[in-house]
């Protein structure tokens, strides 16, 4: 694993400091997970000492709807970690501003935004994964779901608790890679079954895990990621990957147009695609926009990025609101209460 300090060293050796003079606060909205954003802070503010980070974080869902919200006064300068979809939906109504930050050239052109240069870039992706409590499975007398096809077995009735996709870009990466793999009649129809099984729907994509690894439901439908987490803090989970493959969306980021901070910005996003950053990620994240520079995280499969399917993230964006539509009306009453 490389060690913070010596990122930050390499880090602040690469990049052109900001003066004093030059100090800037940067306003970020973010749907990163909260445990590492002062790891990425501290980073990029030692390679730009005259550059603050100012987090804005909430979920997928609500930093979208909030970015939309405040279309016509913009209060943020730069949106970094968020679904590529969500980006897709922003460049669509004219808010981002276009910028090919420095090394983009080395990225998987899946992660960079079609146009030259790109309203938005990827860095690394987190992709659908079951977290299952082994220990409660025990004493249920069931046996660890291997597929997405067993979620619909009536023996794991009440077991599940999912992302609302409305609120979170995990719980809308299961729901639209269900209607790519399964084409949408026969997904709606497994969303109906499975949905039989739901115990609840959570605002936050995490939490299904967490809540497996605690015991309160042993199924939780999450990603990758906090499932590597809990496991290496002693939850009794087993990581499953279905199957059938796995959904998958990236860590993207983009300046918000307008910006009265724009070289500042770039900074950030330039940082965001650095070699320097792709050592942090991968202390985190089995799969990077820069393949090269991939780690196996162990409690992974080794052939994990050959799982994704072949998601098209332009028909997730084009078809979010008639998705979103369709799946409140049919099961937002098992949603969990918004704070």
């Amino acid at each position: 694993m490389i060690r913070l300090t010596s990122v930050m060293a390499v880090a602040a050796a690469c990049f052109m400091p900001f003066t004093a003079a030059q100090a800037q606060q940067l306003t970020v909205y973010t749907a990163l997970e909260s445990d590492l954003l002062p790891i990425y802070k501290a980073s990029f503010e030692a390679a730009n000492p005259g550059i603050t980070i100012q987090w804005v974080r909430d979920s997928t869902g609500v930093i979208t709807a909030k970015l939309l919200a405040e279309r016509d006064n913009p209060r943020a300068d730069v949106v970094l970690g968020t679904a590529a979809t969500s980006l897709l939906m922003l460049k669509s109504e004219g808010m981002l501003e276009p910028f090919a930050p420095v090394g983009v050239e080395n990225l998987d052109p899946r992660f960079v935004d079609q146009d030259e240069p790109p309203y938005w870039v990827g860095t690394n992706a987190w992709a659908a994964a079951l977290c299952v409590n082994t220990v409660e499975m025990e004493k249920a007398g069931v046996a660890i779901p291997t597929s997405w096809a067993d979620l619909i077995k009536p023996e794991y009735t009440g077991m599940i608790v999912m992302p609302n996709p409305a609120s979170s870009g995990t719980g809308f990466l299961d729901v639209s890679s269900w209607l790519q793999m399964m084409g949408e009649e026969e997904g709606w129809a497994f969303m109906d079954a499975l949905h039989k099984n739901i115990a609840t729907y959570t605002h936050s994509g995490s939490k299904p895990c967490t809540m497996a690894a605690s015991g309160e439901h042993p199924i939780g439908v999450s990603f990758e990621f906090r499932a590597v987490r809990l496991l290496n803090e002693g939850a009794p989970l087993a990581i499953v990957i279905p199957s059938e493959g796995i959904g998958w969306d990236m860590e993207a980021s983009a300046i918000i147009a307008g910006t009265p901070n724009l070289e500042a910005a770039e900074a950030l996003l330039n940082w965001s695609v650095s070699d320097e950053a792709m050592a942090i990620y991968a202390q985190n994240y089995a799969i990077l926009a820069n393949e090269a520079l991939e780690v196996q995280i162990p409690d992974l499969p080794a052939d994990l990025r050959s799982r994704l399917i072949e998601n098209d993230f332009e028909w997730a964006a084009n078809n979010r609101t008639a998705i979103l539509e369709e799946w409140q009306s049919r099961f937002d009453g098992k949603s969990e209460p918004k704070n």
